[in-house]
């Protein structure tokens, strides 16, 4: 997984003081057009490589990945700091558990 700097094809960062804008991203995760499971076990191997605590930004296309990421989150003990939509892309943002 590589660093990706923002493109016009991202969705835009929301703003205000308790918004996921405010949050330092260590690495983004561009997963659209792969399904369920793909979005999810890639989150998974991308998480794996970071610190405790350090922040992965998700971009997903599937539907079904705002259940499967809210899931994943639940299970694991990963933060789901924010789940976003805009247009046909899904932003998640995921804080690695200690």
């Amino acid at each position: 997984m590589s660093r990706r700097p923002p493109s016009s094809d991202d969705p835009p960062a929301p703003s205000g003081a308790d918004s996921p804008a405010s949050v330092e991203v260590d690495q983004t995760l561009d997963v659209r057009s792969l399904m369920c499971p793909m979005p999810v076990l890639k989150a998974k191997v991308a998480l794996a490589d970071l610190a405790a605590g350090q922040v992965l930004r998700v971009l997903a296309t599937d539907p079904h990945s705002v259940a499967d990421f809210e899931a994943f989150c639940d299970k694991t003990g990963h933060e789901l700091l924010s789940s976003r939509q805009n247009d046909d892309v899904f932003e998640f943002i995921l804080r690695r558990h200690a």
